[in-house]
């Protein structure tokens, strides 16, 4: 078996916990409006194909860093992807594109969590954003694995956080759950937003590392943390549909719940809110981190600093629009996604055999996984009626 050394060794559990803290965000707390929108049919149609088409993407993305000892995209990119004279001008640009998609994600995190400890405990929104990175960022210094302890640590609270809720929304009236075809649009909304909330794919890297390139643990705990993000959706989705009916806006999920079910929930949802935010900017954070080392060649510590710094940075003093940011960022990541997919394509035929996707990394169902991609994108913009 090939051996890959990374900077620690995770645990099957801890490896897992990082794919699903990089799942969990925002976008879960976004599906139950799309699903609303939808017959119970297709929210279930839909759920359990996003969750196919993720699990091979993701184990493609595996097996690209498998062949190339662990490495992050730009490494990856660099290897199989560019060539010729103008190699170092792709990865230059590759690497710049993709580190501000991360840096603004990871400053959409902080002002997310300053806006939560703004709403709890009244804090300055500046004193959120200080707080938040001195705990997230601290936790990435010290390196992955305590990124990998904490991520298994906020997962188990979070799963804990669901189930009371929905036991909670059991134990209240209970409206009908949606039926009946509501459109082509509303479909494709929803398969946007759920593809979007089981994405862990800056992750995956991590976990072949961690797992020392362990094939049969890198394929469970990547299987393992997708299904486990879609658990939490289905669970997050039925019970913000049983608890709010017709009621449900576009404010969130626990917002709405916190309508029906009374104030204490609102204390569970800022929970949920500031682990789900923690988890994501650890996975973020430690995955630029790792870029900016293989592509610098600086050590980890700088390293950390380089992808840390800018996002405090951003947080502070780029005006409240960050939305414009923040769809920039997912613009470039779809990007990437299909740059992986040809990159995989010349790695698979480079290394001629096919260690962790097997028979599911031929070039038809590639092709179908990065029309996938494409259709999620659309998705994601589409109006719902």
């Amino acid at each position: 078996m090939k051996t890959i050394h990374g900077e620690s060794r995770l645990t099957f559990w801890e490896a897992t916990s990082i794919i699903i803290g990089h799942g969990v965000g925002s976008g879960i707390l976004s599906v139950p409006y799309l699903a609303a929108h939808n017959s119970l049919r297709e929210i279930l149609l839909i759920l359990g194909f996003c969750y196919l088409f993720n699990l091979i993407l993701h184990l493609v993305i595996a097996e690209l860093s498998y062949n190339n000892d662990g490495a992050q995209f730009i490494a990856c990119f660099d290897a199989e992807l560019f060539s010729g004279k103008l190699k170092t001008i792709f990865t230059g640009l590759a690497f710049a594109l993709l580190g501000l998609s991360v840096l603004f994600n990871v400053s959409a995190y902080l002002t997310g969590a300053a806006a939560v400890f703004r709403s709890w405990f009244g804090l300055p929104d500046v004193a959120g954003i200080l707080l938040f990175y001195v705990i997230g960022a601290g936790v990435v210094f010290v390196g992955m694995k305590l990124v990998g302890i904490c991520e298994k640590i906020a997962v188990g609270s979070m799963v804990l956080v669901v189930g009371v809720l929905f036991v909670a929304t059991l134990r209240a009236p209970m409206s009908p759950l949606p039926s009946g075809w509501h459109g082509v649009n509303n479909a494709l909304a929803l398969f946007g937003m759920v593809s979007f909330s089981l994405s862990a794919v800056m992750s995956t890297p991590q976990v072949v590392k961690g797992l020392e390139g362990d094939k049969r643990r890198i394929r469970a705990a990547i299987a393992s943390g997708l299904a486990i993000n879609l658990g939490l959706i289905l669970l997050i989705t039925l019970m913000t549909l049983l608890g709010t009916g017709e009621g449900i806006t576009k404010d969130g999920a626990l917002v709405d719940l916190s309508r029906h079910l009374g104030g204490w929930v609102s204390v569970v949802g800022y929970v949920f809110t500031l682990l789900a935010l923690a988890t994501s900017f650890w996975a973020n954070t430690l995955n630029l981190r790792d870029i900016i080392h293989e592509q610098t060649r600086w050590e980890l510590k700088l390293s950390w600093l380089a992808a840390s710094a800018p996002c405090l940075l951003i947080a502070l003093f780029v005006p409240a629009s960050f939305v414009g940011l923040t769809r920039f960022a997912s613009i470039i990541q779809v990007v990437t996604g299909l740059g992986i997919i040809v990159a995989y394509y010349r790695s698979r035929k480079r290394v001629g055999t096919s260690e962790l996707v097997g028979a599911f990394g031929t070039l038809p169902i590639l092709i179908l996984v990065m029309l996938c991609s494409l259709l999620a994108t659309v998705g994601a913009v589409l109006p719902v009626s």
